[in-house]
């Protein structure tokens, strides 16, 4: 089975994001107890926290659970500082809230994070957030939404906003969104937060990747990588006595998908949150479904492959999407038989068999 190596990182290696950066040097002017904060790279901030503040808790949040397990070889267990990963802050409350953004970032999420560590801050407690463009309004109209008075300090390498909660929210915003889809006839709800790939619609890649695959009765389908779950879904009303199990490792993602099995009543389909792959079933798969991002050099795309070929029993069929077919060309036969690549639109689809 493929599998991801945490150990090779060497720390003095890995640079700072600059947005993070900024929070490093603003946190000293403060005495908290409790910090809660995120990373846009390997716990950086929570790592000096930590050492800024060693009687202090720390805990730095991520969604993705490949990131997370990154991070704690990174931060070399230090005692005071947690790396979690879950679909949302934890319930705690917290002194002090540290938030870098990037100005490239996704805005739903960034107005959620923004509320939710409002919420997990006590009365009195602190809230800073930092985005990597100096010449920054935005984030700063957006923590004005969320408080009355806000501070704002601007750098050569970006802006640190400071604020504290004097007052609960007045309307505390839902985030989630609920959509639906058809697939051969039948309605189907799906339900989507932001941070999760495709927030609020089916993906257009998603979408050829139902038309091409074909389920049978009583087949045992993984998704891999399934994001909110429209596959996952659409796969277990294909044919009685369908089984799915649907892992990725985004936190938000593994929860919609369940989510949206339980508001469909599907009860044969299982979510499983990992950055290894499936857990279970392994060689015993008759389909794998995939739709595979296309950066990071086909890494992510070789490690959905990889994985997929261990999972799938022999003979078990994979079928994937993608924009890049050239790789799967060239890489498929070494793992599959009776590699197909056809057009789809403005996608190309990936059929194979598993070598017996």
């Amino acid at each position: 089975m493929a599998s991801r190596d945490y150990a090779d990182i060497d720390r003095p290696e890995i640079a700072t994001r600059p947005q993070e950066q900024l929070l490093i040097e603003s946190i000293e002017r403060y005495a908290p107890d409790r910090i809660l904060c995120t990373s846009q790279g390997l716990a950086q901030l929570g790592i000096a926290a930590a050492v800024q503040f060693p009687e202090a808790a720390v805990y730095c949040h991520f969604f993705d659970l490949y990131r997370a397990e990154k991070a704690r070889v990174y931060a070399a267990n230090r005692s005071t500082l947690s790396i979690g990963c879950s679909a949302d802050f934890p319930s705690e409350e917290f002194d002090l809230a540290a938030l870098p953004f990037s100005a490239q970032g996704e805005a739903e999420l960034t107005r959620d994070l923004l509320q939710a560590a409002h919420q997990r801050l006590k009365m009195g407690g602190h809230l800073l957030v930092s985005s990597d463009n100096p010449r920054d309004r935005w984030l700063h109209d957006e923590m004005r939404k969320v408080f009355t008075t806000v501070s704002r300090r601007e750098s050569a390498s970006g802006a640190v906003y400071a604020a504290q909660k004097n007052t609960p929210l007045k309307k505390v915003r839902d985030y989630r969104a609920e959509f639906a889809f058809r697939d051969r006839g039948r309605l189907i709800h799906a339900l989507s937060r932001p941070g999760v790939f495709s927030h609020r619609e089916i993906d257009p890649g998603a979408r050829q990747l139902l038309n091409a695959m074909e389920v049978g009765p009583g087949d045992r389908v993984l998704d891999i990588g399934c994001g909110s779950g429209v596959v996952s879904l659409a796969a277990a009303f294909r044919a009685e006595g369908v089984n799915v199990l649907a892992v990725d490792s985004h936190a938000r993602a593994v929860e919609c998908t369940a989510q949206g099995a339980t508001q469909n009543g599907l009860t044969k389909i299982d979510v499983e949150l990992s950055a290894t792959g499936p857990s279970q079933g392994l060689g015993a798969f008759d389909l794998v479904v995939a739709n595979p991002p296309y950066y990071a050099g086909f890494r992510i795309a070789r490690f959905f492959v990889e994985t997929g070929r261990a999972a799938l029993r022999p003979g078990g069929s994979i079928v994937a999407v993608t924009k890049r077919p050239d790789w799967y060309h060239e890489q498929m036969p070494q793992w599959f038989s009776n590699v197909q690549i056809a057009p789809s639109k403005q996608f190309w689809i990936v059929r194979a068999r598993a070598k017996g």
